[in-house]
């Protein structure tokens, strides 16, 4: 009974051992992928979430790799495991900046940065907010929880426990997925930007020809209603591209950048 029960013991150790390495990896993240890392959901339900997460993937782990000999073998897996799960919950993050880029370019492109700018918890225009609110629906209803435990599986493959990582290949990593994201964003807010330029080019022509009309006052109305109209042809396909890009980098995060 005594060896029965010490046996248990040492395993239930192990595995909080092996609990604990895993949540300095996995509570980043959970604190920053979109859904469950926005500021309006409650830490507890993130720290739940992390926990559950943890739980997963505790298999994953060879118990092998847990043991720990020395203080500075410790301190060196706390820092490694921790800055692993900053840059992949950043990454991830980044995708939310991205629409909210793009709903800023749309916005000031189309004079529709002022309109209910204050409706949402962080301050960004109108469109910036219903394509971050719509982008997070559209990620939960793909199954994005789902993805990130296996993005979670595969950087224990590429970065086990242990390892450490090489510090100019995650710098590079990351400069190359903030170009990536910078680029999807102006991708996103393109025909805004279009319809914007040549908006402006007749208003010029316009009032080239006719220099006592008011052409600031006819052009505003069209400028809006082009806005929204472009919103409202070109939302869906925002989407679709947007998530066709977070889907890529949750598949193969490193073939993302290319």
């Amino acid at each position: 009974m005594n060896a029965e029960l010490a046996t248990l013991i040492g395993l239930s150790q192990q595995a909080l051992e092996i609990g604990f390495y895993l949540f300095l990896r996995i509570a980043p993240i959970v604190a920053f992928m979109p859904g469950f890392g926005e500021t309006v959901v409650p830490a507890r339900i993130k720290l739940v979430l992390a926990l559950c997460f943890t739980t997963i993937m505790v298999p994953v782990v060879s118990p092998d790799l847990v043991a720990v000999k020395s203080e500075a073998l410790f301190l060196q897996r706390l820092a490694t495991e921790t800055t692993i799960g900053l840059f992949l919950g950043l990454g991830l993050r980044l995708f939310i900046l991205t629409l909210q880029t793009a709903g800023s370019m749309a916005a000031q492109a189309t004079s529709l940065s002022q309109l209910f700018a204050g409706a949402a918890a962080e301050p960004m225009p109108a469109i910036g907010h219903m394509l971050v609110i719509s982008g997070l629906a559209l990620a939960m209803l793909m199954g994005l929880p789902v993805r990130v435990i296996a993005l979670l599986e595969m950087s224990y493959r590429a970065l086990p426990l242990g390892a450490p990582p090489d510090v100019s290949l995650f710098v590079e990593w990351a400069s190359a997925l903030v170009a990536r994201c910078f680029d999807l964003a102006f991708s996103l807010a393109a025909p805004f930007l279009v319809m914007s330029v040549l908006y402006n080019l007749t208003l010029g022509v316009i009032n080239r020809a006719m220099p006592q009309l008011m052409v600031a006052f006819v052009g505003a109305p069209v400028i809006t209603a082009g806005g929204l109209l472009f919103l409202l042809i070109f939302g869906p396909l925002m989407l679709m591209i947007w998530w066709d890009a977070l889907d890529s980098f949750l598949s193969q995060p490193a073939d993302f950048m290319r």
